[in-house]
C-alpha cells in the first residue's frame, strides 16, 4: 500500500490542508476501514474501482467515481471493491466554502457527486483526473479547477477562518461563549457562520478537533493510562471521554486503539 501526502500550490493553501493519494493491490487494503470525523471536507477521485459505503441500516451502496464528501459528524465505514487508486483534496473546515454552490448542511455525511456540484465541469474534471496517469498531473488538474472556480482569495470568512484558528491552538478546549467573546460575536451569529463557512456547528467542531488530538496521542501511545489522556485532553472524566469518544467512533477508546489506528490516520487530518 503506498500512501503519500502533497503540499498545494500557495495559492490555494489558506483553502486546501493537503493532496493526498493512495494506491494498492485489491490485497493490500482491508476489508472494512472505519473513518473518524476530522472537521476537514474531502474531494475524492476513484481512479482505480470504487468504494464502497455502508451505510447505519446495514445496506450499502456504491461511491461515486468522484465527489465531495460533506463533514462527517459520525464514524464512517467505507471498503474497496479491487485496486486502489485514489487522489483526493483535503480542505481546511472552512476550506471547500469558497468553492461550493450547496449549503454545507446538505451534505452532511454525503458522498456528493462532482456532476452534483458542478454539473458538465465537474464531470469534465474527473475525466481529465482520470486519463491522468501521473499524481503529479492530476493535482495539477485539480489545482487549475480549484482556482478557475475562486472568484476571489477574500471570499474567506474573517471570523470563521480565525475560529479555526483559536480551536486548533487550543487543541478544541475551548467553549463557544468563549470563542463568541474572544472574537466578539454574538453566539448565535457565531453558530450562523459556522453553518453556512464550515457545515458543522462550533461545539461540533470544537468536540471533533479535540477527538483528533486525543487520536494522535494514542498513535504516539503519549499517555500512561486513559484515563490521564482523557484530562490531559480536556474532558470533564472518564464517562464524559468514552461518551464524546463513542459518539465519534462508534467504539470505546481501548476498542478502538486495538485495531483503527493505522487505517483512520490515512483518511483524516495530516
Amino acid at each position: 500500500m503506498d500512501y503519500k501526502v502533497y503540499e498545494a500550490i500557495k495559492e490555494l493553501q489558506p483553502f486546501i490542508k493537503c493532496f493526498w493519494s493512495l494506491k494498492a493491490p485489491a490485497s493490500s487494503v482491508p476489508e472494512k476501514q472505519r473513518i473518524v470525523p476530522d472537521g476537514c471536507m474531502e474531494m475524492i477521485f476513484h481512479c482505480g474501482d470504487l468504494y464502497e459505503q455502508f451505510l447505519d441500516d446495514g445496506k450499502t451502496i456504491i461511491q461515486p467515481r468522484s465527489f465531495v464528501f460533506g463533514q462527517i459528524t459520525r464514524p464512517l465505514e467505507i471498503a474497496p471493491t479491487g485496486v486502489s487508486d485514489i487522489i483526493a483534496v483535503r480542505f481546511h473546515p472552512d476550506g471547500f466554502f469558497p468553492f461550493n454552490c450547496m449549503p454545507l448542511t446538505q451534505m452532511e455525511n454525503k458522498a456528493i457527486s462532482l456532476n452534483s456540484l458542478f454539473n458538465k465541469e465537474g464531470l469534465q474534471l474527473e475525466e481529465q483526473v482520470i486519463a491522468a496517469s501521473a499524481t503529479g498531473k492530476r493535482i495539477k488538474i485539480i489545482e487549475t479547477f480549484l482556482l478557475n472556480k475562486l472568484k476571489s482569495p477574500e471570499v474567506t470568512d474573517r471570523i470563521a477562518k480565525q475560529s479555526v484558528k483559536m480551536l486548533l491552538q487550543l487543541n478544541g478546549q475551548l467553549s463557544v461563549d468563549d470563542l463568541a467573546t474572544q472574537l466578539k460575536i454574538n453566539r448565535r451569529q457565531l453558530e450562523r457562520k459556522f453553518s453556512s463557512t464550515i457545515g458543522l456547528s462550533p461545539k461540533q467542531l470544537a468536540k471533533v478537533i479535540r477527538l483528533q488530538a486525543t487520536l494522535k496521542m494514542l498513535e504516539k501511545k503519549q499517555f500512561t493510562s486513559l484515563t490521564s489522556l482523557a484530562y490531559e485532553n480536556g474532558y470533564f472524566d472518564q464517562a464524559h471521554f468514552i461518551k464524546d469518544f463513542k459518539e465519534f467512533t462508534g467504539m470505546s477508546p481501548g476498542q478502538f486503539y486495538t485495531g483503527n489506528l493505522k487505517m483512520s490516520a490515512l483518511f483524516a487530518g495530516e
